[in-house]
């Protein structure tokens, strides 16, 4: 992530929000092991979520998850194409690859751990897309927000692009966000998808 000075040549690291929502998220979730609630789909009939755990559930369906996997396809796809647009080499004399990868690669395998290991309770589609879609225009607005009053775009590679291409791009771009939701949310019924038949199963048998 980067931002620009009105040059795309003299770009800077970006506020870093990704790192920060996975470190408020992870943040969270210790949160709720101490205070909350880890209800498993075969519990989830006998023992209500406590709130904390409903928060972050949903945060993860919906934004973190969705966000963090965005933001490793985003950014090495253009990087593989032409790593100017993301992140310009002369940045290698300030930041060193480790925390290069820190910010856009390591938080997969986290998330993918965090999905395989930790039951989470995923929202109705229509309200996860929704909350999806909430921050990612919020998101959109303050990036349009900079470039209008600061002339600074934040990613070099929308300064390069004429404003009808931006407008296309940014579209794949939500395009995209919403297939990540949808990738989660299938992912999530692929790991927990068979415990949670089972149960329905052994109650169904169990008033029968």
């Amino acid at each position: 992530m980067q931002r620009s000075d009105g040059d795309s040549n003299t770009a800077l690291p970006d506020a870093l929000p990704n790192p920060l929502l996975q470190t408020f998220y992870f943040g969270f979730s210790v949160v709720n092991d101490i205070f909350g609630s880890n209800i498993r789909p075969s519990q989830s009939k006998r023992f209500p979520r406590s709130r904390l755990q409903r928060w972050r559930d949903t945060l993860l369906s919906s934004i973190v998850f969705p966000v963090g996997l965005f933001v490793v396809c985003t950014f090495w796809g253009i990087y593989l194409v032409d790593r100017e647009l993301v992140y310009p080499q002369k940045l290698d004399k300030f930041i060193p690859s480790w925390l290069n990868h820190v910010m856009h690669t390591t938080i997969l395998p986290l998330l993918l751990g965090e999905m395989c290991l930790v039951y989470h309770h995923f929202p109705s589609r229509s309200r996860g897309l929704k909350i999806l879609m909430s921050f990612a225009l919020s998101y959109l607005i303050w990036i349009l927000w900079v470039a209008y009053y600061a002339d600074i775009w934040v990613y070099p590679i929308l300064k390069i692009m004429a404003p009808h291409e931006r407008v296309i791009f940014i579209a794949i771009l939500m395009a995209l966000f919403v297939s990540i939701y949808l990738v989660g949310e299938g992912l999530n019924k692929f790991l927990w998808g068979k415990e949670r038949r089972s149960y329905q199963l052994m109650l169904q048998k169990s008033r029968s």
